[in-house]
C-alpha cells in the first residue's frame, strides 16, 4: 500500500476529486483506504505532470467499458467466460489482464446474498411496526426473548456460481441467487435475549401447531427460566403458521406469555439471524460426515455463544427500527451491522 503504483484506478480517482475539493491528504487517504504517503505521491506526480513509465496499456477506454457492461450485464459468469466474450467484441487481451481491469473497476468474486420478496403491502406494514416500536428503548427490548428455526445442510463444497460485484452492492437484486435445497439437513429451533441463548431444539419433522407446542413446553419455558427467571418477558416469533394458528394463541394465553406483534417476512429484524450466523460462520471448516455429527457441531458452536455478543446484538434493535423508517419500511442491508448477518436460511458444510 505504500507504492502509487498499488492504487487502484479507483483508488486515484477518489484521491483527485478529493484533492481538487480541498480536502487534505490525511482525510483522503482515509477515504481512498491508502497511507497518507502513497496520497502524496499521487498528487506530486500529478502536478509535476508525470506520467507513470512501464509498458503501455493493451486496452483502450472503450474496451474497458465494453468489459464493465459484460460483467454488469451478467455478473454472475465466471473470468473465462466474460474473457471469451470480451475477446469476442474484438479486444486483444489476456485472461490476467481481463481479471485485473475488473478488481480495478471495482468488482470482487463473492457469493451472492439471498433474500424473499418483499412486497408493498409487506413493506407498509412494517414501516408502520416501526413507528410503533421507534420509542422503545434497550431496557424495553432486552425483555424480548427472539426466536427462529434455521436450516443446517451437509452439502459438498458446492457453494453455488460466485458473482462479479461492487462494495455496497450486495443486496442489489440482479446480484442475489434464488434459494436452493441440498439434502441432508437439519432444523434447528434456538432462543435468545440479552442474557444469552436457550437450550437447542432438533425438529425430527415438519413444524405443524401442535409439534411447535410441544417445543414451545419443552424448550422455551425451560429457556425463559434460564435467561430471566422469575422475572416478566416477551416472546417474539415470526410468522409462520404453526407459529399463528388459533392452538398456538391459546396455549400462549394458558400460560399468561405475551408474544411481540411482528411485521411479515422480516427476518433482517430478528437479531437471533445474525447469531445463526456467528454460528454458520465459526462451522465453515467443520466437516460433519453425517447429520448426528453435524448436530453435535451445531451444539457446541452455540455453546461458543457469549451474553455479552447476544448483548450487543439486542442493543442493535433501535438501530434497525430508524433504518426501517429511514427505508419506508423496505428491507435493510445486512451489511450496515456488526457480526454480519443473516441470512442464509441453509448452510452447507463440506465433506472430505
Amino acid at each position: 500500500m505504500g507504492k502509487t503504483s498499488d492504487l487502484t484506478a479507483v483508488q486515484k480517482t477518489i484521491i483527485d476529486t478529493l484533492h481538487k475539493e480541498g480536502k487534505t491528504q490525511k482525510v483522503i487517504a482515509k477515504e481512498a483506504g491508502c497511507s497518507q504517503s502513497s496520497v502524496s505521491k499521487h498528487i506530486n506526480r500529478q502536478a509535476k505532470g508525470r506520467k507513470k513509465c512501464g509498458r503501455k496499456k493493451c486496452t483502450s477506454s472503450r474496451d474497458n467499458r465494453t468489459l464493465q457492461r459484460i460483467v454488469t450485464t451478467n455478473p454472475f459468469k465466471n473470468v473465462g467466460e466474460i474473457h471469451k466474450e470480451w475477446t469476442a467484441a474484438g479486444v486483444s487481451a489476456s485472461r490476467t489482464t481481463t481479471r485485473r481491469l475488473m478488481k480495478d473497476m471495482g468488482f470482487r468474486c463473492r457469493i451472492p446474498c439471498v433474500k424473499p420478496l418483499l412486497n408493498m403491502k409487506q413493506r407498509k406494514k412494517r414501516l408502520a411496526w416501526a413507528k410503533d416500536k421507534k420509542d422503545w428503548t434497550d431496557a424495553e427490548w432486552s425483555k424480548v426473548m427472539f426466536s427462529d428455526e434455521s436450516k443446517f445442510c451437509i452439502s459438498f463444497g458446492n457453494q453455488g456460481p460466485r458473482v462479479w460485484r461492487k462494495s455496497g452492492e450486495a443486496q442489489n437484486p440482479r446480484c442475489m441467487r434464488s434459494s436452493v435445497k441440498f439434502p441432508p439437513s437439519v432444523m434447528v429451533w434456538g432462543a435468545m435475549s440479552s442474557a444469552g441463548v436457550g437450550p437447542l431444539c432438533f425438529l425430527r419433522s415438519r413444524v405443524n401447531a401442535a409439534v411447535y407446542q410441544e417445543v414451545l413446553e419443552h424448550f422455551m419455558l425451560p429457556a425463559a427460566d434460564q435467561l430471566y427467571g422469575d422475572a416478566d418477558f416477551t416472546f417474539q416469533q415470526d410468522l409462520a403458521p404453526a407459529h399463528s394458528a388459533k392452538t398456538t394463541s391459546t396455549w400462549f394465553k394458558d400460560h399468561g406469555i405475551p408474544v411481540l406483534d411482528w411485521p411479515a417476512n422480516s427476518p433482517d429484524l430478528n437479531p437471533i439471524e445474525n447469531l445463526w450466523g456467528i454460528v454458520k460462520r465459526r462451522m465453515q471448516y467443520a466437516r460433519p460426515n453425517n447429520a448426528e455429527e453435524l448436530k453435535t457441531t451445531i451444539r457446541a458452536t452455540w455453546a461458543l455463544i457469549t451474553p455479552e455478543q447476544c448483548h450487543r446484538l439486542i442493543e442493535s434493535m433501535p438501530r434497525r427500527i430508524t433504518a426501517v423508517i429511514e427505508a419506508k419500511g423496505a428491507r435493510l442491508s445486512i451489511e450496515c451491522y456488526t457480526c454480519t448477518f443473516f441470512s442464509c436460511s441453509f448452510f452447507s458444510v463440506g465433506q472430505h
